[in-house]
């Protein structure tokens, strides 16, 4: 106690004032779902529940799942956010009371120059903008598009020769990621970048930078939200600077009737990004998927044989009518769904099926641990694009299954995506042959942050296929 004299009483008072307002301010909002009756993970002094089951935040949620149902509360930093899996609760928040209370997205509000993205606006504004957009991405738009989509992906085949040749063991992204660039910007833009030539190209590097948020100005917001209004003041932001930036000069051209400039530069800027970087990973895990069951991927190139015999062209009426192939892809992307999670933010507070959602409550949808509830698909790790088929698919509830979103606010690219992946997949199926190696890391160590990931690159192996052999 001998140091105690070196402090004066009032020096004594302001530091016990301050630790007593720095504990009770950390523990603010964590009695909210306790209040509500709802269970969750127990929350720590401004931390929340962030990585109280598992590091990755979507296996986290898949934890919870198990744990707590299909509805639970948790904690981001000091932010409440209630988790909905329940089928019927999710028809009611991002359908039947879209409009009312559910119609805008959670806004994290450092969205620096992309506040006005179609993904981000909000109310009035973002109805205004979709309905400019939507016409650009109807099946008729995408099938104008698709002769752009056959440049790119014969040149993917045509550049995958070297490495099948050399037996080299290939980085699946480092294809299939400039493929989905040079596709969305060549839409865009009518502009062959050849980004798959040219791996190294700026364009890619920003592409990947841009959904990596900064930790530190994370955790800063999330414990301190009182500061957002003067870091947007200040122009912080989560996107990077250099990369919207870089992006903007390319785009600063464009020119629109009914969007201003800025709106353009925002919306080919978040729609050639996030496309780019959920497509190739969706290709990315196709390809780890078809090495890893050979049995499904025999059977997807007998489909693709017998549509497009002697490799023959590629149409776009018969891609889209290919069965199996939609089996395959709506089986990985249940799997692997890029997003793993969609947020809405309540305008009011409103009642559903006997929980209460407080006014500007986040309700989170846990994408990837509602694609894995055992209840709803049985054997829900396995790969099975049976579950799929025709005959299956009507059993299905469209509530459960949530690549894209639902309802009003879903994925404006959905068509366009699956159109591109399915070209890609159907291309490289019909000259080579997916397979796993040495360095193919199986189970895959999953990436905590941004989207759904690898953490490591996947490496597969290339073979050359001969149709002759295949059939024998």
């Amino acid at each position: 106690m001998g140091y105690l004299p070196f402090f004066s009483l009032e020096t004594w008072i302001l530091l016990i004032t301050f630790i007593c307002i720095f504990v009770m301010y950390g523990n603010w909002t964590y009695r909210t779902f306790e209040k509500l009756g709802i269970p969750g993970p127990k929350p720590v002094m401004y931390w929340g529940t962030l990585g109280r089951q598992n590091p990755v935040y979507y296996l986290a949620d898949n934890e919870c799942a198990q744990k707590y149902g299909r509805i639970w509360g948790m904690y981001e930093l000091k932010l409440p956010m209630l988790a909905v899996m329940d089928p019927e609760m999710l028809k009611t928040i991002l359908v039947k009371e879209c409009f009312t209370y559910f119609t805008n997205r959670r806004n994290l509000r450092l969205n620096g120059d992309l506040y006005d993205a179609v993904s981000i606006a909000e109310d009035d504004q973002w109805r205004r903008i979709r309905n400019i957009l939507s016409p650009s991405f109807t099946s008729g738009r995408i099938k104008e598009m698709f002769t752009i989509m056959k440049h790119h992906s014969h040149k993917l085949t045509t550049c995958l020769q070297s490495k099948v040749r050399n037996g080299e063991v290939v980085n699946i992204k480092d294809f299939f990621g400039p493929y989905s660039m040079d596709v969305m910007v060549s839409c865009a833009f009518s502009v062959d970048m050849d980004t798959i030539s040219n791996p190294s190209c700026p364009l890619i590097t920003h592409a990947s930078k841009l959904f990596r948020f900064s930790l530190p100005l994370f955790i800063f917001q999330g414990c301190f939200p009182f500061f957002l209004p003067l870091l947007e003041l200040l122009g912080v932001s989560f996107f990077r600077k250099t990369s919207t930036a870089f992006f903007k000069t390319v785009v600063e051209k464009m020119r629109a009737g009914r969007l201003t400039d800025h709106e353009i530069v925002s919306q080919i800027t978040m729609l050639a990004f996030a496309g780019y970087e959920t497509s190739a990973l969706t290709l990315v895990f196709l390809a780890y998927n078809l090495a890893r069951n050979p049995e499904v991927m025999k059977r997807l190139q007998e489909e693709i044989d017998s549509t497009f015999p002697n490799k023959g062209p590629i149409e776009y009426e018969a891609l889209v009518q290919m069965e199996y192939l939609d089996c395959v892809l709506c089986e990985c992307l249940r799997l692997y769904p890029p997003a793993a999670r969609l947020e809405r933010t309540a305008k009011e507070t409103v009642r559903i099926n006997r929980i209460t959602i407080p006014k500007d409550m986040v309700v989170m949808v846990p994408v990837y641990a509602l694609h894995r509830d055992p209840e709803l698909w049985p054997e829900p790790e396995e790969f099975k694009p049976e579950r799929f088929s025709k005959e299956n698919k009507q059993n299905i509830n469209p509530y459960t299954y949530l690549p894209f979103g639902f309802g009003p606010r879903n994925c404006i690219g959905m068509r366009f995506a699956l159109v591109m992946v399915k070209l890609a997949l159907v291309e490289v199926l019909q000259n080579y042959s997916f397979s796993v190696c040495a360095e193919t890391e199986i189970p895959l160590k999953m990436d905590a942050e941004g989207l759904v990931g690898p953490l490591n690159p996947i490496k597969l192996k290339l073979v050359t296929r001969s149709i002759k052999a295949d059939l024998q």
